[in-house]
């Protein structure tokens, strides 16, 4: 590799560093967010994130609100892989419980009116 190679490859690197940065710490979450429950394709529930709550979902799963973030803290699955993903908040994220087919989302509170994506003519 060429000294040019090596620069390049830092500089994205650092660029790379800082957006993770500015994502992860800098930018504020959505506001309006909110938890959404899915069970088998069907919605379960949609919950606050500003309230710290338990809620058991079916006699499946338990999942936590604290302080705006979601973790899922029980799962009857066999692998309890549910219970080892990222932790989730009002910037977005997903925890699946494949085995019992229970999804927690973060959605977004409908704006008034719908969203235009194009005009075509």
């Amino acid at each position: 590799m060429k000294k040019k190679d090596i620069i390049l490859i830092i500089g994205i690197l650092a660029a790379a560093l800082v957006l993770f940065v500015i994502y992860q710490f800098l930018l504020p979450g959505d506001s309006e967010a909110k938890l959404q429950i899915t069970v088998e394709g069907e919605v379960y529930g949609t919950y606050d994130l500003n309230q710290n709550q338990v809620i058991k979902i079916n006699d499946t799963n338990v999942c936590s609100i604290e302080n705006g973030i979601v973790s899922m803290s029980e799962a009857s699955c066999p692998d309890h892989l549910c219970m080892n993903q990222k932790k989730i908040d009002s910037r977005g994220g997903t925890i699946v419980c494949l085995p019992n087919r229970v999804v927690l989302g973060i959605v977004s509170e409908a704006k008034s009116g719908p969203d235009i994506d194009a005009i075509s003519q």
